[in-house]
């Protein structure tokens, strides 16, 4: 699956469900993303909406009603979270009743008692699993404690480790902040092990959102290449990478082919516009108005048309269509201009 996998009026043709991501496509903090709500609300008439999110410190009704405030009307079994998709994993490896060590907040400490695990956040308590997710709260203490209580490599007898998600970054109204990635990370550094991952882009919280809603043809929406995209793509569904969030246009050129969109959007209200396709002919790359080429090392721009998406559809289609990584390129500062955060 890559970009351009199929020509479509749109990208929601016949899509039956749309998955969202939240933090970067929907909002960034508390506040909505610039033409999200409009665009989704328009989407949502004929198919489904559902929201699938790492972020592991709220509970899906928190979500929900903060989605609804923003004029998105959203109960909350439409929202997935890190956290289900980590129950799934626990239950594998430690049966309900055993006490869990959280690093993390009040959306990880819900789904633990709702599956009927003790929760506890101290090591001496003798824990049967670490669970970490993210929480703005959580700092060395919580740290500590969890490495603490993975001392011993499961492998000679310590307890299993499970991680929410490992983003290493989030995006908040005032910028963007570190994530639960460079949580994980530190613990990771203290303990020398590795932590089980059950968000994105893993499959349990993909396979969780397809079943739950029924879909047939999803079509999920994020704004990183390294979890939606490749995430979506593991799972077999149809992606749109936004640029209203963490990842750039330099960094769509560089993708790499497990974590290559369907579609890419500068915002969501082009959902709804025709997608255009790529045309190669004479070795010139072009999309809409944009054409490209490749010369050797060097990426060569012959028309910028009339879009900026479009030059940067047609760059990273030309570029992918090498198969050559983006080290190997001379790529003109135009092609990864980047009008399009938050606009």
């Amino acid at each position: 699956m890559g970009l351009f996998s199929r020509s479509r009026p749109t990208p929601l043709a016949d899509v039956d469900v749309i998955l969202a991501d939240l933090d970067g496509v929907v909002y960034a903090g508390d506040g909505p993303i610039p033409h999200a709500i409009e665009s989704l609300t328009r989407a949502g008439s004929g198919r489904r909406l559902g929201y699938i999110t790492n972020n592991a410190s709220r509970r899906d009704s928190v979500v929900a009603a903060h989605l609804s405030d923003l004029g998105l009307p959203t109960q909350a079994d439409e929202i997935v979270t890190s956290p289900q998709a980590a129950m799934r994993l626990l239950r594998e490896r430690v049966a309900p009743g055993a006490t869990i060590l959280v690093v993390g907040g009040d959306g990880l400490v819900f789904e633990l008692e709702k599956a009927g695990y003790v929760v506890t956040r101290s090591a001496d308590d003798a824990p049967a699993a670490v669970l970490q997710g993210f929480a703005p709260e959580v700092g060395w203490t919580h740290l500590a404690e969890a490495a603490y209580a993975l001392a011993t490599p499961e492998e000679d007898g310590g307890i299993p480790w499970i991680a929410t998600n490992t983003d290493w970054t989030i995006p908040q109204g005032r910028g963007i902040a570190p994530g639960n990635g460079t949580l994980v990370s530190a613990v990771h550094t203290a303990v020398g092990r590795l932590a089980t991952v059950a968000g994105k882009p893993e499959r349990p919280i993909f396979d969780e959102a397809v079943a739950r809603f029924g879909a047939r043809h999803p079509l999920f929406i994020g704004d990183r290449l390294d979890t939606d995209i490749a995430g979506a793509q593991s799972a077999g569904i149809d992606s749109v990478l936004v640029l209203t969030g963490i990842d750039r246009p330099k960094h769509v050129l560089a993708a790499p082919l497990s974590s290559r969109p369907t579609f890419i959007v500068g915002d969501l209200r082009e959902l709804h516009e025709p997608y255009p396709e790529v045309v190669v002919q004479n070795d010139v790359t072009t999309v809409g108005k944009a054409s490209v080429r490749i010369e050797g090392p060097d990426v060569r721009i012959l028309s910028e048309g009339d879009r900026p998406i479009d030059l940067v559809r047609a760059g990273a289609a030309a570029i992918w269509a090498t198969g050559r990584a983006i080290y190997g390129f001379r790529v003109p500062e135009r092609l990864y201009a980047d009008p399009f955060h938050r606009r």
